[in-house]
């Protein structure tokens, strides 16, 4: 039997699930997906933090923090394809180590995947009010939770013409800057070229590019998404796999070849790192000096369209996915399980998940801090979810009973590799994210013992029947 065989001889059914999702998404939908989750133009927005939190080596953040995710990719990749459901690091979790332990695991990316959305809302209305004075934060938060909400109702084909379009747009803006860039830094504008931004010998310290990376991972994350999508993709699991890596791969470059370019165009670099960027205008900034007030404008705009209606669309997805797979576990309310039989999508959870959006956009609103306490917060949980995937591949490895799902490269080397790494950044994370993200598990526990006491343990569908029959089938695929 052949591989693409196999991969489609391990679907959803042989876990005990119907197939209600419709594969309708090709490989280049699911690459632009994930290119639009992580926003190609999405350290416009951050930049000005990474450049404090790097001591100006932006573009080294960004290539360490690329090669961090290609590592995670990897152990995603190995369980799609063991788990091709729409669960992501919940059913692999749950599956690989115990139904427990996932229902942990996707409590946990719950406070990732619930939060992005209103993050995006609330980054994108901050911008478009700097670019509309005489609209409040308020309307523009609104505006881009119910427009979203309305698109991913009609359908997931809707919301891939939609994401079509706005990574044209994106990489359109983009291309801009970097031909603008170029032919100023070329004219004698900025500092000039220099490797700084890569690689600063007076200015490296490992604790402070383990900190910046642990703010540039929020241009990352949605990668990780993509997986949440193994029920609507056609071919199947392996092409999630590939996917990841190569919406990642392209996604990375484009972040370092950008916040180099900033970089060296920066008015005041020393005073950025000194002082921060408060006003989260760096890299605005920086545009004005490659080509005056207009480049500034549009790089402004490109951000709050991109944050604000491509990328909150994808998370809108991803989240009310998540909450499709662990409610038909019975480990959330029934009714998020519901899915819409003429537009195949999970209704009631795209409704909960714009409703969260609007609540929380517009309660950070009025805080000064909002934006990064929001951005701290979804950061941990998904570093916590991303070690989780990692662990799984491991758990998977020690079960001396069944075959080896890859080889040992990928299922020992490179996810020991990545737990280490990503300790590593979540221990020189944001301190407030770390109280808080281990708040939100110690709820989760709470919870989890709530559900064992009235009789509603985390039980996954297929495990120990069917499910075990796919999980050795998927064990041979490597």
């Amino acid at each position: 039997m052949t591989t693409h065989a196999l991969d489609r001889s391990a679907g959803v059914e042989r876990f005990g699930y119907r197939q209600e999702l419709q594969r309708s998404l090709s490989f280049r939908d699911l690459v632009t997906y994930g290119l639009i989750f992580m926003v190609p133009i999405a350290p416009f927005g951050i930049f000005g933090s990474v450049f404090q939190a790097a001591s100006g080596m932006v573009a080294l953040a960004y290539l360490l923090g690329m090669a961090a995710m290609m590592v995670t990719a990897s152990s995603y990749g190995v369980m799609v394809r063991a788990y091709p459901t729409a669960g992501s690091v919940y059913s692999y979790a749950g599956r690989a180590i115990a139904p427990w332990f996932g229902f942990l695991s996707g409590w946990t990316i719950l406070l990732d995947y619930t939060l992005i959305p209103g993050l995006l809302s609330l980054v994108a209305a901050v911008s478009m009010t700097a670019v509309v004075p005489s609209v409040p934060v308020w309307v523009w938060i609104v505006v881009f939770v119910v427009v979203n909400a309305g698109i991913n109702l009609t359908g997931i084909r809707s919301t891939r013409r939609t994401n079509t379009i706005a990574l044209v747009g994106a990489l359109a803006v983009l291309g801009l800057f970097i031909v603008a860039a170029v032919m100023a830094l070329a004219s004698g504008a900025g500092r000039g070229f220099s490797w700084e931004p890569l690689f600063s010998g007076t200015q490296f310290r490992a604790g402070t590019i383990l900190t910046a990376m642990s703010v540039c991972m929020l241009s990352f994350l949605g990668f990780d998404a993509m997986s949440t999508l193994a029920e609507d993709v056609k071919g199947g699991p392996r092409q999630v796999s590939r996917g990841m890596i190569a919406a990642l791969g392209i996604i990375g470059v484009l972040f370092v070849v950008q916040s180099f370019l900033a970089a060296l165009l920066v008015p005041a670099p020393d005073a950025l790192i000194a002082d921060g960027d408060p006003g989260g205008t760096a890299f605005y900034d920086a545009a004005r000096v490659a080509a005056g007030p207009w480049l500034a404008t549009v790089t402004a705009l490109a951000t709050a369209l991109a944050w604000g209606l491509s990328n909150n669309m994808v998370a809108q997805v991803a989240t009310s996915r998540l909450l499709y797979a662990m409610a038909r576990d019975r480990q959330l309310p029934g009714f998020l399980a519901k899915v819409s039989v003429s537009r195949s999508v999970p209704v009631n959870g795209i409704l909960l998940t714009a409703a969260v959006s609007l609540v929380l956009g517009l309660s950070m609103a009025v805080r000064a801090d909002g934006i990064t306490v929001l951005a701290s917060l979804v950061n941990f949980g998904a570093l916590l979810s991303f070690i989780v995937v990692h662990l799984s591949v491991l758990a998977r490895g020690l079960r001396k009973d069944r075959p080896r799902v890859a080889g040992w490269f990928r299922c020992w080397a490179l996810p020991v590799a990545g737990v280490v790494i990503l300790v590593a950044v979540i221990v020189n994370a944001n301190a407030l994210a770390q109280t808080v993200g281990f708040v939100w598990l110690g709820v989760g526990v709470l919870v989890l013992a709530w559900l064992a006491a009235t009789g509603r343990a985390p039980r996954l569908s297929g495990i120990g029947g069917a499910g075990a029959d796919a999980d050795h089938l998927a064990g041979h695929r490597g």
